[in-house]
């Protein structure tokens, strides 16, 4: 819902938070597509802030591990901190900051943008935790093969996060068609843009992170499906990151040759989360063993038929 909101310029649809136009139900916003984007993101907003606070009370009941009802308190916080974000985004809208030509509001939606890629991680590392394959599965052997293929995962994870930061500011900086053409960076065919300035290097900087991030993520693939301790749910995984980035160069060169079709920059916005949160989610099943100490308590679970240590499972 927000990367739609971006995608047609409607996060300033209403003036004020955390009502809109006054009212939990203005008038009107059902009928008036910026109303209906800006106004549905708010009231996603105030439901995930109930089922996350829910889920924290939830865990501090009944979760014996210490560190994932920190986690949930984290999430909690993100929350909180994402939503007062989010408001500071339509507040300071009018305040201009001449030397980089934006607004302080554009600003704080770029970090907005930025905390929600965070909270989707949180809250696959929760779910990661309280699942059947994390609580009965066996740690991976530590040794150098598993060690490298972890260090490559952190490693995509932190390069996936960069990217999306770089996205954000592309996006709120209006520079999505700063350089209208694909691969290629000139209408002549040149691979460098024949004139700077800040929205045209952004843009720039967002496709060179992007073949970073295609060697790495494919290294990791196939560092997964050659490290031998590892089970065969690990391998696909891999291979599915693969094809999400494949999947995700494509959307993005279609972004550009559609002018930015709202529908396709929508689209490219999701699978570019489901990308990190999906290379999270292995990695975070890699350290499995890091996180969990050897004595560490578990919550009791049902007698399960899965084999131990299948990720496949979960």
């Amino acid at each position: 819902m927000g990367a739609f909101t971006t995608s047609i310029g409607a996060g300033m649809a209403f003036a004020d938070w955390p009502l809109s136009n006054g009212s939990l139900n203005p008038d009107g916003w059902l009928s008036n597509l910026a109303m209906f984007a800006e106004h549905s993101h708010r009231l996603s907003a105030g439901l995930m802030s109930a089922i996350t606070i829910t889920l924290a009370f939830w865990l501090w009941r009944t979760e014996s591990r210490r560190w994932l009802r920190t986690l949930a308190i984290v999430a909690v916080a993100l929350i909180f901190v994402q939503a007062l974000v989010g408001g500071l985004r339509v507040l300071l809208e009018h305040r201009q900051v001449e030397m980089i030509e934006t607004s302080v509001g554009r600003l704080f939606a770029m970090l907005h943008a930025c905390l929600a890629q965070i909270f989707v991680c949180t809250l696959a590392a929760i779910a990661a935790g309280c699942s059947r394959s994390w609580v009965e599965g066996q740690c991976i052997e530590n040794n150098s093969a598993t060690r490298k293929v972890r260090t490559l995962g952190l490693a995509c994870c932190l390069l996936l996060l960069a990217q999306l930061a770089i996205a954000a500011v592309m996006r709120h900086s209006f520079a999505g068609l700063a350089i209208a053409t694909f691969p290629q960076s000139t209408p002549a065919g040149g691979w460098l843009p024949e004139a700077w300035n800040f929205r045209v290097a952004i843009h720039f900087a967002h496709r060179t992170m992007a073949l970073l991030i295609s060697v790495a993520v494919t290294w990791f693939a196939v560092a997964l499906a050659r490290t031998p301790e590892l089970s065969r749910g690990y391998k696909i995984s891999g291979a599915g990151l693969v094809g999400l980035l494949g999947l995700q160069i494509f959307l993005g060169a279609w972004v550009v040759w559609s002018g930015r079709n709202p529908y396709l920059t929508t689209a490219h916005v999701i699978v570019g989360a489901v990308a990190l949160s999906s290379t999270f989610l292995l990695t975070w099943f890699l350290f499995r063993g890091v996180v969990e100490s050897p004595s560490a308590k578990t919550s009791p679970a049902e007698p399960s038929h899965a084999h131990a240590g299948e990720f496949s499972h979960a």
